[in-house]
C-alpha cells in the first residue's frame, strides 16, 4: 500500500495549570497532528509537540518541515519502505519531533492496514505499563497534594520530581517533603532539565542521599561534557541522559564517555523505528532504560505505551504516561485511563486510537 498523501495539522488545548520546570513553562499544548493516508483509504496517525526551548521546534517548523520537505520526499512510497523514509527525513538535520511523528504515523497505517497492533509488530511483550507521574514546580505542599492526588486516584507510586531551581535547597526541600509526605513505598527520581551547575547539582545530590531516589535525569547542561562526566562518577544514583542523548550516535557518545548510565526514550523524539535503535543498542551495551514523556497528548501517550509495552527491557520500569492528565481535553473518541498505576495498550489495529473529529475541529488552529 502506497503513501498518497500527508498532513500537517496545529491543534492547541490548555492545560488545567502552567507546568513549569527548569527549561521553560508550557500553558498550551501546541501541538502537531499528523495523519499518513493510505490509497486504500486508511489514515495512520501520530503527534508532534514542539519544544522550542529543548529541540528549536515550534509548531510552525513542524508544520513546514513535513509540508514542504518531508512530504514530497514520501509521498509515493509504500508503507514498508520505512528506511527509505527514515533517509530521506535524515537529509535534513534535526527537527526529531516532526521526524517522529511521521514514523509513527507510518507504523499506524501500517499496522491498521494488516489488522494488526503495532505493539504486536514490534515485539508483542506484554499489553501494559505502569506509569509514572511528574510532579512540576509548586510549593512543597502543593507538590504533596498532586502525588498523593495522583496516587489515591489512579494508583500509581512512581514520581519524577522536577528540579533545578536555584537555591538548590528548594528542590531539596521539595523532594524532602514528598518523602515525608508520600512514604517510603513510593519511589522518587527527579529531573533537572540542565537546569543546574555539576556543582550544584553535587550539593543538591548529597543534601537527599537519605530520599532513597531511584535516578536523577539531565540535571546540568547537555554540552557540558567535563561536568557531566565529573557529576556521575560523585553519585551512586544512575545518571539518565534524556536531551543529550537524543540519537543513537548520542547515546554511545554518553554511556561510553562516562557522562551517564541510564537513558531515556521518548517515541515523541525517536518514533517507533528510531526508538528501536536506541533501545537495542543500550540492550547491547547493557544500559537500562526508562520510557520518558515530552509532555505528549494522549495521542503520544498512546505511541509512547505500545512501544514501552512491545519489549522486555522497555517494560521493566514505570513509563511516564500521565501528563496528558494535565491538559483540559484532548482528540480521542475514547481518553485514555490509568488504572492500578497502569495503562494498557488500546486493543485492535495499528495504535488502537482513533481521533475524535469533533475536537479536532474544535481544537484546530488552520480552520
Amino acid at each position: 500500500m502506497k503513501i498518497v498523501r500527508i498532513e500537517a495539522i496545529p491543534f492547541a488545548v490548555p492545560y488545567r495549570k502552567p507546568l513549569r520546570f527548569a527549561s521553560g513553562e508550557v500553558r498550551s499544548a501546541d501541538h502537531v497532528l499528523v495523519r499518513v493516508h493510505g490509497e486504500d483509504g486508511l489514515v495512520g496517525v501520530a503527534e508532534a509537540p514542539p519544544r522550542p526551548f529543548t529541540y528549536g521546534e515550534t509548531q510552525e517548523s513542524i508544520i513546514a518541515v513535513i509540508d514542504r520537505i518531508f512530504a514530497p520526499e514520501l509521498v509515493g512510497l509504500t508503507v514498508f519502505e520505512r528506511e527509505v523514509m527514515a533517509a530521506r527525513m535524515d537529509r535534513t538535520v534535526g527537527n526529531p519531533t516532526a521526524k517522529a511523528a511521521v514514523d509513527m504515523a507510518v507504523w499506524d497505517l501500517l499496522g491498521r492496514s494488516l489488522d494488526v497492533p503495532v505493539s504486536q509488530l514490534l515485539g508483542g511483550y506484554t499489553d501494559r505499563m505502569s506509569v509514572s507521574h511528574m510532579v512540576g514546580f509548586a510549593p512543597d505542599s502543593e507538590m504533596v497534594a498532586e502525588a498523593e492526588r495522583m496516587r489515591d486516584t489512579y494508583g500509581i507510586t512512581t514520581f519524577k520530581v522536577k528540579v533545578g531551581r536555584r537555591p538548590v535547597s528548594l528542590d531539596v526541600g521539595a523532594c524532602r517533603a514528598l518523602r515525608e509526605g508520600l512514604g517510603p513505598d513510593v519511589e522518587l527520581y527527579v529531573d533537572g532539565n540542565r537546569g543546574w551547575k555539576p556543582s550544584e547539582a553535587a550539593r543538591a545530590l548529597h543534601a537527599m542521599a537519605d530520599l532513597d531516589l531511584t535516578l536523577s535525569e539531565e540535571l546540568c547542561p547537555a554540552d557540558d561534557v567535563l561536568g557531566r562526566r565529573w557529576l556521575t562518577a560523585q553519585t551512586s544514583i544512575p545518571t539518565v541522559a534524556d536531551e543529550s542523548a537524543t540519537r543513537p550516535a548520542e547515546v554511545t557518545r554518553e554511556l561510553l564517555g562516562g557522562s551517564a548510565n541510564m537513558i531515556s526514550i521518548k517515541t515523541a523524539r525517536t518514533g517507533f523505528t528510531g526508538s528501536q535503535r536506541v533501545l537495542h543498542l543500550c540492550e547491547g551495551l547493557g544500559t537500562e532504560v526508562v520510557m520518558g514523556n515530552q509532555i505528549d497528548g494522549q495521542v503520544g501517550t498512546a505511541c509512547s505505551v505500545v512501544f514501552g509495552a512491545a519489549h522486555r527491557t522497555t517494560s521493566d520500569r514505570a513509563g511516564e504516561l500521565s501528563n496528558f492528565l494535565d491538559m483540559s481535553d484532548d482528540l480521542l473518541t475514547e481518553p485514555l485511563q490509568i488504572v492500578g498505576g497502569q495503562m494498557h495498550v488500546r486493543p485492535g489495529p495499528g495504535t488502537g486510537i482513533e481521533i475524535d473529529p469533533d475536537k479536532l475541529a474544535h481544537y484546530r488552529q488552520d480552520a
